[in-house]
């Protein structure tokens, strides 16, 4: 089983990634009014959901304590970057604020995986 749950960890590190990776590659358009949600985006939102509710199972499943408030805020925090990024998907130019905030809730959501223990 934590092999399992080990290859459930690097696919939801490589849905962060991705996320934080489009943001990071539009930070400069984003300066100059021309930002984007790109599709990486999206897919490692996606990529991260699935993955964080398949971790809550195989880990309940083993036998180990889930944090429940933790989970439900991160999950919570990735809803609300879903629901920005689908919705802006297929625009031209992504507003500065809406852009920020999915970036800033990205950071967020890392810091809380890695720092509420």
């Amino acid at each position: 089983m934590d092999v399992l749950i080990n290859v459930f960890v690097a696919l939801h590190i490589i849905g962060i990634a991705s996320l934080l990776g489009g943001f990071l590659t539009q930070t400069k358009a984003m300066g100059a009014g021309t930002a984007r949600f790109v599709p990486a985006m999206l897919h490692g939102a996606l990529t991260m959901l699935v993955t964080g509710i398949a971790l809550v199972g195989l880990n309940q499943a083993d036998d180990q304590s889930v944090n429940n408030v933790k989970i439900g805020i991160k999950l919570l925090i990735l809803v609300v970057i879903l629901a920005l990024v689908y919705v802006k998907r297929d625009d031209e130019k992504a507003g500065k604020g809406a852009f920020a905030a999915v970036g800033g809730l990205t950071v967020a959501n890392i810091f809380i995986a890695v720092l509420w223990t």
